[in-house]
C-alpha cells in the first residue's frame, strides 16, 4: 500500500484521563481533548484521536447515541456496564462525526476514530429473552442493525476528514483457535458476516483506512484457516495483530494475511507497565518481516490504555514511556521518512 507510511506509529485510541476530568463538563472535556492531542503531536505519532475522553468507555460513542437499547445496572467482569438490545438500534443522528470535525480543527495529523465493531455489540448485547416482547430476533438480526448504523457513521467520517477507522471486537481473535468458540452470542460466520456490511464502503478517498481489531492476544494456537476466512470475508484495510511474545500463533496470524492487506502490529503491551526491550521488539519484527513485507506495516500499543475511562491499565508515565518506544521502534524500522 503505497500510503501506509502515513500511518506507521499508531495507538488505539483511548489514552489515559486526566485526573479529575469530569466528562458532564463540555469546556473541561474541550480543553482536555486540545491537550491531548497537543501531547500525541509532541509524541510524534501520525495520527490523533481525543484519547477517548469524552466517553464512559469504547463502545460509548455508539452507545450514547442509540435509541432500542438500554443499560442494565450491573458490570460485567471487566468492569463493563451491562448494556441489552430490547430492539433493533436506531442512531439518533451522527454519533461522532459532528465531534470529529472539532479533533480536525487542532492539527493537521490526520484524525483517528475508533469504534466497537457491530459483531462486538451484537454478541454482547443480544438478550434471547427479549425476542418475544419486540426485542431482536436473533443476534445475526441485531449485529445487522449495528452495522448498518456504523457503515452510515464511517461514511460521514470519511465526509468529515478522518483517514483513519478503527473497529474493536476484542473475542474475535479467540474464535480463530482450532477449537470451536463463538463470538458471545453469534457465531463466528456470523461475526464475520456483519463486520463484512459495515466495512464494505462503496466508495472513499484515497488514503483512507479502515481498520479492524479482532483481539489484544493469539490464542493458544491458530487454525490457519480460520484465518484466512477472517480476512477473506471482512474486507478490512488494515490487521491490528498482537505482537508481544512472538509465538507461533501470532506468525500464524501473519502468515494468513493476505498480500494486500495492510498490518499494524501491537509491539508493545498497554496493559503491563514495565517497559519492553528495544532489541527484544526488534527481533520480533524482523522474524515477521520474512512473513510479510514491513513496508505494508506499522506499530501500535497493543491495546486501548484506558478503553473504560476510570479503568486506566498503566499510569501516565508508563503510557508515555510505551508511546515513545512505539515512535522510536517506527524510526528504527522505517527511518525518518514520516
Amino acid at each position: 500500500m503505497a500510503d501506509t507510511f502515513n500511518y506507521r506509529i499508531d495507538h488505539h485510541g483511548s489514552l489515559v484521563r486526566p485526573a479529575g476530568l469530569a466528562r458532564d463538563d463540555a469546556d473541561a472535556v474541550d480543553a482536555a481533548v486540545q491537550d491531548v492531542v497537543a501531547y500525541q503531536r509532541k509524541l510524534r505519532s501520525t495520527v490523533v484521536t481525543d484519547g477517548g475522553y469524552p466517553y464512559e468507555d469504547f463502545r460509548s460513542p455508539v452507545l450514547d447515541g442509540l435509541s432500542g437499547v438500554r443499560r442494565t445496572g450491573e458490570t460485567d467482569g471487566l468492569g463493563l456496564a451491562c448494556w441489552v438490545a430490547e430492539a433493533l438500534p436506531k442512531a439518533d443522528g451522527p454519533l461522532v462525526a459532528d465531534r470529529v470535525k472539532r479533533l480536525g480543527e487542532l492539527t493537521a495529523t490526520a484524525p483517528k476514530v475508533t469504534l466497537p465493531a457491530p459483531s462486538y455489540l451484537a454478541a454482547t448485547l443480544y438478550d434471547a429473552e427479549l425476542a418475544a416482547s419486540g426485542g431482536p430476533a436473533s443476534a445475526r438480526e441485531l449485529g445487522e442493525g449495528f452495522a448498518g448504523i456504523l457503515r452510515a457513521e464511517i461514511a460521514r467520517l470519511v465526509d468529515a476528514g478522518v483517514r483513519l477507522i478503527q473497529l474493536d471486537n476484542p473475542l474475535l481473535l479467540a474464535a480463530t483457535a482450532p477449537d470451536e468458540v463463538s463470538v458471545g452470542a453469534l457465531s463466528f460466520a456470523d461475526a464475520l458476516a456483519v463486520d463484512a456490511l459495515a466495512v464494505r464502503l462503496d466508495t472513499r478517498p484515497e488514503g483512507v483506512r479502515i481498520g479492524v481489531c479482532p483481539g489484544w492476544a493469539a490464542p493458544a494456537s491458530v487454525d490457519r484457516a480460520k484465518a484466512e476466512r477472517l480476512y477473506a470475508e471482512v474486507p478490512a484495510d488494515r490487521w491490528v495483530l498482537p505482537l508481544l511474545t512472538g509465538s507461533e500463533a501470532e506468525h500464524d496470524l501473519v502468515r494468513a494475511l493476505p498480500e494486500e492487506r495492510d498490518v499494524c502490529f501491537g509491539v508493545v503491551d498497554a496493559a503491563r507497565p514495565g517497559l519492553e526491550e528495544i532489541d527484544t521488539v526488534l527481533d520480533r519484527l524482523d522474524a515477521v518481516g520474512e512473513l510479510k513485507d514491513l513496508e505494508d506495516a506499522a506499530v501500535a500499543p497493543s491495546r486501548g490504555f484506558a478503553d473504560i475511562a476510570d479503568r486506566p491499565l498503566v499510569a501516565v508515565d508508563d503510557q508515555r514511556r510505551k508511546l515513545v518506544l512505539v515512535e522510536t521502534l517506527a524510526r528504527y524500522v522505517w527511518g525518518n521518512e514520516f
